[in-house]
């Protein structure tokens, strides 16, 4: 996906979320629910303003830090070998961004679901996707799993980045069969996720050592 097209699909994603709150001004409460605990009971509120508006902000401002990422990271020349496949995760995080939006919305107009649950699809489609792009990624400061060892090496990064994209499908997997487990959705989230991260750190340890020893 080319950057021109990538731009325009972000910016139309974060209009209709915002044109969305607006047309439902009138319908949404003073006070928010903008926090939910992992009891699925609201545990934080907002303004109706900060409600309707500043996870569109948020989202546009994360978007315009992916933007520029390109242009300030030291080896941008090996960003540019997979920018493809960064700009469409570009658009996924954008428009889960956008869905988590659309939850708040739908919950603040009265439609009762339980959250954990309800992020699940997103978040599942999320992870395979992130998956998709730590598979295509080259060595860089700001994309993939940056650890001391993977940064120093191609080697490693490449063989840490090959493992850790299919933990992270994995994750996404078991986030989408949470669908069918709703009172346990939150494990679905956070034990692959946290246990994805927790093991590249260490394997990117273990084959940086290995490399050392060969060399």
């Amino acid at each position: 996906m080319s950057t021109k097209n990538t731009a325009i699909l972000v910016t139309i994603l974060i209009v209709l979320a915002t044109l969305a709150g607006l047309l439902l001004w009138n319908r949404l409460p003073d006070t928010m629910a903008s926090h939910w605990g992992a009891d699925d009971q609201v545990n934080g509120t907002t303004g109706k303003l900060q409600g309707v508006f500043l996870l569109p902000l948020i989202t546009a401002a994360i978007v315009l830090l992916f933007m520029a990422i390109p242009l300030i990271d030291p080896l941008k020349a090996n960003i540019a070998k997979f920018r493809g496949v960064f700009n469409i995760c570009i658009v996924m995080v954008t428009a889960f961004m956008v869905y988590v939006h659309a939850l708040q919305l739908a919950w603040n107009l009265g439609y009762s679901f339980r959250m954990s649950a309800a992020l699940l699809p997103g978040l599942g489609l999320l992870f395979i996707f992130l998956g998709f792009l730590i598979e295509k990624t080259k060595r860089n400061f700001f994309i993939g799993i940056r650890t001391p060892w993977t940064l120093s090496s191609d080697t490693v990064w490449e063989e840490t980045h090959r493992v850790g994209a299919q933990l992270f499908k994995i994750s996404g997997l078991l986030a989408l069969i949470g669908l069918f487990f709703p009172d346990y959705s939150l494990w679905f989230i956070l034990v692959p996720s946290i246990g994805s991260a927790l093991f590249t750190v260490v394997y990117s340890y273990i084959i940086f050592e290995r490399e050392a020893r060969t060399a």
